[in-house]
């Protein structure tokens, strides 16, 4: 290890400090570009020792789990909380730009949809049975130590004032490190104990159960994918559709963001009479779009296609909701299968949709809304379809896990 002085002059793609030397970049966590520091170093990468120069982006972080001078604390949940509101956006909007740049795509990105604080519906915890006791928090940056949370500015207040029921549960299910993933739904908490070796024992189970039983505001509780008890259906509301959320299924982590990546879609296609709407999940966007259009709703989950299915089946006024269970990554919709849509909506995981943009690239389906959540497989699947005669239209970054550095888009394109 050594120590040396350095000049920040970016920041890089995680929310670090980059500075150069002959011998190419240091990351310098929780720097800020135009910051002289005094860094120990190892290899590529620095710990902030001391300052010589401050930037005037440099704020007050919010949470004192962050750290009191901006520089980190405890928890690793948060990476850019010292940074001021302006220059924070800019960066995750210029995130998006340069990976639409990284292959050669010039297209309009909008100004980002910002997060607020206490919007996160959706948290994972990880707990740890100590001497002292149960502890549940998120793991300090790059170590497995869990820092209990005391204070979360990203939580939403229904979720933060029910951890002591959270605790509660965790106790009960009696294992010493596991993880919590926690959703605030309609009708209560839905809770989802999950890498509990060999599960639930049947004591722990009954000890689960009678804790939730004594407690208010738990719609379930759940282990390793299996329902423990289930008090009221865990629901969801995509504009007037209620669905029930699988155990473990997938939801956008605020409220705020999946309604405007909704909106910014429906706007864009317009009057389609037929949509096809691609890793649907438990539909997000289908159940919204099938007010106005037919919805032909593809998603490899079992489960999550079910509660579609079944939500579009309870759910009066909507256009005719039809589903299939298919892996898009190994069987993608081939190009003659689009003939029928008027425009196609996908969602698809990181991994992105290469396999079905290829396809899709072919057809003529005249408008696409495509959301990700990685500005990298984004750009890579625009690239083939405007290889294909396709135009973006507009791209908008969404910014839903405030104080990272991971940020959304919806990329509206048309063809002819």
């Amino acid at each position: 290890m050594s120590a040396e002085t350095v000049t920040i002059s970016s920041l890089g793609a995680k929310g670090d400090g980059v500075a150069h030397d002959s011998n190419g970049p240091i990351f310098v966590p929780f720097a800020l570009p135009g910051e002289t520091v005094s860094i120990a170093r190892v290899k590529s990468e620095g710990t902030i020792m001391s300052f010589a120069t401050t930037s005037p982006d440099r704020v007050q972080p919010p949470c004192r789990h962050f750290g009191p001078d901006g520089v980190g604390g405890t928890c690793g949940g948060c990476s850019l909380q010292h940074l001021a509101k302006a220059p924070y956006n800019e960066f995750k909007r210029q995130i998006l730009i340069d990976a639409l740049k990284s292959k050669g795509l010039e297209a309009p990105v909008g100004d980002i949809f910002e997060a607020a604080p206490h919007q996160r519906r959706r948290l994972v915890f990880t707990v740890r049975r100590r001497e002292s006791g149960i502890v549940i928090g998120i793991n300090q940056a790059e170590t497995h130590h869990v820092v209990k949370i005391e204070e979360c500015p990203i939580a939403s207040n229904g979720i933060l004032s029910r951890m002591d029921a959270i605790y509660t549960i965790a106790r009960a299910a009696g294992s010493d490190a596991f993880r919590i993933t926690v959703t605030e739904t309609l009708t209560g908490l839905d809770i989802s104990l999950d890498g509990l070796r060999g599960g639930l024992g049947d004591q722990e189970r009954r000890a689960v159960t009678n804790a939730v039983i004594k407690l208010k505001g738990i719609a379930r509780v759940s282990a390793n994918g299996e329902i423990v008890i289930e008090p009221n259906k865990p629901l969801l509301d995509f504009d007037g559709a209620r669905v029930a959320l699988p155990p473990g299924g997938f939801t956008q982590a605020t409220l705020e963001a999946e309604a405007h990546m909704a909106e910014l879609a429906i706007a864009h296609i317009g009057k389609a009479k037929k949509v096809a709407d691609l890793f649907a999940g438990v539909g997000t966007f289908a159940l919204r779009i099938a007010r106005t259009a037919s919805v032909f709703a593809v998603e490899s989950d079992e489960k999550a296609i079910k509660a579609l299915d079944q939500g579009a089946r309870t759910t009066q006024g909507l256009k005719p909701v039809s589903i299939e269970r298919r892996d898009l990554f190994r069987r993608p919709l081939m190009t003659s299968e689009f003939k029928t849509f008027d425009a196609v909506v996908f969602d698809p995981p990181r991994a992105g949709a290469e396999a079905q943009c290829l396809e899709l690239a072919k057809s003529q389906v005249k408008k696409i809304a495509a959301i990700s959540c990685n500005p990298l497989t984004l750009a890579r699947d625009l690239a083939i379809l405007t290889a294909g005669g396709y135009r973006i239209d507009k791209v908008t970054p969404i910014d839903q896990f405030l104080w990272s550095p991971h940020v959304e888009a919806v990329a509206t394109l048309t063809k002819g």
